[in-house]
């Protein structure tokens, strides 16, 4: 995965968080914040309390990115079967992506409440009447695994990446990207949650999401299309990252990354 992933990955998930989780999740944020944070505590007080949340929902996203990490290099064990994963990734974000600006019902689909169930309820009752730091990590952490199109979206990307370190890398990064809009939900609810600001920012983080999609049925097709060209070239970058540095050429001409005549290195 590319610093130009992790970009793409940052500025949607930023501007899905907007656009999305603050109708999503913005009540759990007013609710804990009305039973939990004491307004005339001290700021930094404050502050940790919303940061301990939002990295707890952060650890949550990672250990699913794991998972779906864990199992897409199950599947893609070959350059074909990862090329399907490729291509089932880009058709289900294009799908994800359709669906966030409200052109098909994909994700309202894909979407259950595990808030109905005893032992949710009964662990968020637990969390919401205590003050401790622990309380709001876990808090984060338990409205992480809330079922959700956008998180949907990025597991699936995960998936993708056919490492459980990279899922894990995939879904950190999404869910640091989302932390701003919720922490700062409480100072300026009323700004973000006017309708033409969080409509523009989703239908951004959507074309983005289908863009992307796009661009990850391309890699599926030269996958499949050309396996032993990609499988080549994936040893070749595996080969150059790992050795190039270590190469023949490289110590005799080179040293300390400064070029010198043949017996002239010391």
């Amino acid at each position: 995965m590319g610093n130009i992933d992790l970009i793409i990955i940052l500025t949607t998930a930023f501007l899905g968080s907007v656009g999305h989780c603050i109708g999503m999740c913005g009540g759990i944020v007013v609710a804990y914040t009305s039973a939990k944070v004491d307004p005339r505590s001290k700021y930094i007080h404050q502050t940790t309390s919303h940061l301990s949340y939002n990295f707890g929902r952060v650890a949550t996203y990672t250990i699913l990115g794991a998972i779906f990490g864990s199992i897409g290099q199950v599947i893609a064990f070959t350059p074909t079967t990862k090329g399907i994963l490729f291509l089932i990734t880009g058709v289900l974000m294009i799908l994800a992506g359709l669906s966030l600006v409200g052109n098909i019902k994909f994700l309202n689909s894909a979407e259950w409440s595990v808030s109905k169930y005893s032992w949710y309820q009964n662990t968020f009752k637990k969390l919401i009447v205590s003050k401790s730091y622990g309380s709001f990590f876990l808090l984060g952490m338990l409205n992480g695994i809330i079922p959700c199109g956008l998180v949907y979206s990025f597991a699936i990307f995960a998936a993708s990446t056919a490492s459980p370190l990279g899922g894990a890398l995939v879904m950190a990064t999404f869910g640091l990207a989302t932390i701003p809009a919720l922490f700062f939900l409480g100072f300026i609810t009323k700004f973000l949650q006017k309708g033409s600001l969080r409509g523009t920012m989703m239908k951004l983080a959507a074309l983005l999401v289908i863009a992307y999609g796009v661009f990850t049925l391309y890699k599926g097709y030269n996958f499949v299309a050309h396996p032993e060209k990609m499988k080549a070239m994936m040893e070749k970058m595996m080969e150059g990252s790992i050795d190039g540095s270590l190469d023949e050429g490289t110590l005799k001409g080179k040293f300390n990354g400064m070029k010198c005549a043949p017996g002239k290195c010391g």
